[in-house]
């Protein structure tokens, strides 16, 4: 047996934004096939743009990355007609009709194979200013543009990934060459934008890769703005995340920078790589078990230092636990969907542990509305399931409870299961949670 104790008027905080994304809502005007409902009834908080260019009905291969809006590096960046904003401007203006913020990565996409918008650019100054007229784009009008309240502007992505053979898909000059690139962006950016968050530079990983050191050194040296800092995690144990980020900030104290907001914005189930355990981690993606993991993520997230999550991804593709290609919601989407029901509780029920064996949960609380989300994930795929009790002792009064189950397991997609009135108050609440199972549980007065 699991006992939760849970004292539900020890509230610190809201609910943070774990539940973001990466990428927003696509539609189709070919086949008249969307997501966009679908993606707007989750309610996502930031939209990630990385790897946009991938998907055709995401702005396609022309969207987002600096390199594909202003394609010739030789021409005026003061000229509007320089630039191809049309895609990206589709993009964005769905993303934020679906009541989601862009967070928007300024560079390239990941590439694999043929390398065009990894290389450095061979002026890092007008790389800079051509940025900052993207940013003027999208915030303040320029060029027949809008006034988007986009406010976190992340420089690059992943610039000391390394694939099995050594090569680099992100970024294809050296560490040093990099830092300079972070040092001349980030500081004319901030000087043009005193208001906006300037941040990056969305590391692959965390320590101990020299690079880190080196970033962090010249942040402190040379006084490089750094709003956000900003690295992903391909995990099979939710908890990792906090593991990773109270490590970070210890190597922040060390280096002698001052703490910033710390975001994953780059997460997802991944127990391998290559060959078959890499289709393992596919294939668990899109099944219960990757549901657990996204929802014990969003517990351990709001338990730890992390600022924002960022799910990859939610493209249409094999990365997509929301929904397939056929635009079909999966087990992740309703995990997704009740966690939005907790969250609008929005005050966070602090509690001493967040985890126990198995069993990940965490507590909000609204008026007379106390609200359970609760996940038995593992990664071994034959642990049992669990029994749970739950001491309510801290709501106890002169009422009843009338207490709701809602659940995300083989046979359910996020619906009420189960209710019980209960005409005297009870100490606690006893039930079994099948393995990857995860429960919304809403406890209210009986009135």
């Amino acid at each position: 047996m699991v006992y939760i104790s849970v004292d539900f008027k020890k509230t610190k905080g809201v609910i943070k934004d774990v539940n973001g994304t990466n990428n927003g809502p696509a539609g189709s005007s070919v086949r008249k096939n969307s997501v966009f409902d679908l993606y707007k009834d989750l309610e996502i908080p930031y939209a990630r743009l990385h790897d946009s260019s991938f998907y055709p009905d995401c702005g396609g291969e022309d969207s987002v990355d600096v390199h594909r809006i202003f394609k010739n590096f030789d021409a005026d960046e003061n000229d509007p007609t320089s630039y191809l904003f049309g895609p990206t401007d589709g993009y964005i203006a769905s993303i934020v009709a679906s009541g989601t913020k862009p967070f928007y990565r300024l560079g390239a996409s990941i590439e694999h194979y043929r390398k065009v918008g990894t290389y450095p650019p061979k002026d890092f100054a007008k790389w800079a200013r051509i940025c900052e007229h993207i940013i003027r784009h999208y915030t303040e009008g320029w060029a027949d543009g809008f006034n988007y309240d986009i406010e976190y502007w992340e420089i690059w992505n992943e610039p000391e990934c390394k694939n099995a053979d050594g090569s680099n898909p992100c970024w294809q000059g050296t560490e040093e060459e990099f830092v300079d690139f972070y040092e001349v962006v980030a500081k004319h950016l901030k000087a043009c934008f005193p208001n906006l968050k300037i941040g990056g530079p969305g590391f692959a990983g965390n320590w101990p890769q020299p690079i880190y050191y080196k970033f962090l050194e010249a942040v402190r040296d040379r006084n490089i703005p750094l709003d956000f800092y900003t690295f992903h995690l391909y995990l099979k144990h939710p908890a990792k995340i906090n593991v990773e980020v109270k490590r970070l900030l210890e190597r922040f104290e060390e280096v002698g920078v001052e703490p910033v907001e710390i975001m994953v914005d780059e997460w997802n189930y991944v127990r391998g790589w290559a060959g078959d355990v890499y289709k393992y981690s596919m294939q668990s993606i899109n099944s219960l078990k990757g549901s657990a993991l996204v929802a014990g993520a969003f517990i351990c997230g709001q338990a730890g230092p992390v600022s924002k999550l960022m799910y990859y991804d939610a493209h249409p593709c094999a990365w997509c636990g929301l929904y397939d290609q056929f635009l079909t919601q999966q087990k992740t989407y309703y995990v997704f969907k009740m966690f939005n029901q907790f969250k609008k509780l929005g005050n966070y029920v602090v509690s001493d542990q967040y985890k126990q064996d198995n069993i990940y949960y965490c507590c909000a609380s609204k008026d007379d509305v106390n609200g359970i989300f609760i996940t038995n994930y593992s990664e071994h795929d034959n642990a049992p399931a669990r029994n749970v009790s739950i001491d309510l002792t801290s709501l106890k009064g002169k009422w009843g409870a009338n207490v709701k189950f809602y659940q995300v397991d083989e046979e359910h997609n996020g619906e009420l299961v189960y209710e019980e009135q209960y005409e005297e108050w009870e100490d606690k609440i006893e039930f079994t949670m099948p393995l990857f199972a995860t429960y919304y549980i809403e406890i209210t007065p009986n009135e």
